[in-house]
């Protein structure tokens, strides 16, 4: 039975926003200010708009953008016109993105003219409306441009039930095809909340957004700002790039970014000390494992703090976070109130703090499910209990220390080895930027523990220096015994470590 309607819908929150808070300059992209009462006035048109061409309630509509106000302005119209978010991260090739058209079922697409090429290859012979935004000139044949839809009177409000459909996340992919996770209209607001409540002890106003909002971390931080009760303004990137936002902070002034480590790890190669980045406060880290020594080099290079958090796309996002007043290094918080987490052995019995185990998640950000898998989410969800597929403990005052994936965990010879310990010992040298740690097939151990690292510019470390380095810093069975230098340890589009490209680079 659903739930009472419009206590958590995400588009009477947006709404309760602007009555909140008022039109005020709020979005900054590429030097125009957008307003909150212009995003929320053109997205109650386009909601209209949207139920004109015939999208209704449940309805999927892929959102193939990079970061745009219009990708604001959509996802309000969707949740408005009761249909169903899919996000979709433009890192896609043409088999990934046809996968996600058609499984997921979609009725229309929105997307930005550079991105018209990717999505004909995708859907050539599916029934789609496809959605232009900014297209200059005549329409492209069998396209309708977004404007049009901006067009229409506004629609009203028709809240939603808090567990009806909000949104249609796909993830995976790097080990097999995408699965797409279904979250509520309630889990996504609770974890924006969740993630408001951070926000609020870092007591900043003027953030920089270079998250893709395609991700469940960049959508959690649209949503989270719905949430706030104060004239906070972001600038938007369109794509992250170190040099780009080190002008941005400069320019304007701001204070606190949402980033994932690998962006951290980029900004340190930049000339920082060439910028007046005085104005910089805090960062929030969340997406992947953040290295103890990349954090400490952050921190102090910048003179910040960094409030790590964890979540995944399971959850609605955000699971544990770090706060002003609780910020534990080496941990990524303590549970935020919407979230219960426990750490479970193989048999679903709950460990005693400081012991590894699985960490599993209760809550109303717990997914509906993974679409069209029920036998796949009977696993993954179990008496309420999101498995979430990682590795970690709680300490005796609850915080929560995340050790490593359970997939990714090395056996050799018979012991455990956790591809972040060794990751962190080769990222304590001081040419080292960035490692990424596998286990090998080998005859004798079972697995083998290698590693592939990118290091900086003009250094001349070889991978049998960096073999020793581990094994001063590492028990016997952990050290690597293959250390291959890259140009770059491969990421995923959402800046995780890609595991397939780096067993791809060491199996030569």
């Amino acid at each position: 039975m659903s739930a009472r309607r419009g206590e958590h819908d995400l588009a009477l929150l947006a709404e309760r926003s602007v009555e909140r808070l008022g039109d005020h300059d709020t979005l900054l992209f590429e030097g125009t200010w957008h307003s909150s009462g212009s995003i929320h006035d053109r997205s109650t048109r386009v909601a209209a708009g949207l139920r004109e061409i015939g999208i209704g309630v449940g309805d999927r509509v892929v959102v193939l953008m990079m970061n745009t106000p219009e990708v604001f302005v959509t996802y309000r119209a969707v949740w408005r016109a009761g249909a169903v978010v899919t996000p979709v991260i433009f890192l896609q090739t043409p088999p990934e993105l046809r996968h996600i058209l058609t499984d997921s079922g979609a009725r229309a697409v929105v997307v930005t003219p550079e991105l018209l090429p990717l999505l004909q290859a995708a859907s050539e012979g599916l029934d789609l409306e496809v959605l232009v935004v900014g297209e200059d000139g005549e329409p492209t044949p069998g396209t309708r441009p977004y404007a049009d839809l901006e067009a229409a009177d506004p629609l009203p409000l028709d809240p939603r039930a808090d567990d009806d459909l909000a949104a249609l996340l796909y993830t995976g992919g790097t080990t097999g095809r995408a699965k797409g996770v279904m979250l509520s209209h309630r889990g996504l607001w609770e974890s924006g909340a969740g993630l408001e409540a951070v926000a609020r002890t870092m007591d900043t106003t003027r953030s920089l957004l270079p998250l893709p909002l395609s991700h469940v971390y960049g959508l959690n931080v649209v949503i989270a700002g719905l949430h706030s009760d104060r004239r906070g303004i972001s600038v938007l990137q369109r794509w992250f790039d170190a040099p780009g936002w080190v002008r941005l902070v400069e320019e304007h002034r701001l204070e606190s970014s949402p980033v994932v480590p690998s962006m951290l790890a980029l900004l340190m190669a930049e000339p920082l000390e060439e910028h007046d980045l005085s104005c910089l406060r805090s960062f929030g880290s969340g997406g992947a494992p953040l290295a103890g020594a990349l954090r400490e080099a952050v921190e102090k290079r910048l003179g910040v703090v960094i409030l790590e958090g964890y979540g995944c796309t399971e959850a609605s996002s955000v699971v544990t976070a770090s706060t002003m007043d609780a910020n534990r290094p080496g941990s990524v918080g303590r549970p935020v109130p919407h979230a219960e987490v426990a750490i479970l052995d193989p048999d679903g019995r709950a460990l005693p703090a400081g012991e590894d185990g699985e960490i599993c998640v209760r809550g109303p950000g717990v997914m509906l499910g993974y679409w069209h898998e029920p036998e796949l989410t009977a696993r993954t969800v179990v008496d309420g209990w999101l498995h979430t597929g990682d590795i970690g403990h709680l300490d005796d005052d609850g915080f929560l220390h995340v050790v490593d994936r359970l997939k990714d965990l090395i056996i050799r010879g018979g012991f455990n080895v956790y591809p972040r310990d060794v990751e962190d010992a080769l990222l304590t040298h001081p040419e080292v930027t960035s490692a990424a740690c596998v286990g090998r097939a080998d005859p004798v151990s079972g697995e083998e523990v290698v590693a592939v690292v990118a290091v900086q510019p003009g250094s001349t470390l070889t991978g049998e220096d960096l073999v020793a380095y581990a094994k001063g810093r590492l028990a016997a069975h952990k050290y690597p015994r293959e250390v291959v230098v890259a140009d770059a340890v491969p990421l995923t589009s959402v800046g995780k470590t890609d595991r397939k490209a780096v067993r791809a680079i060491l199996n030569g």
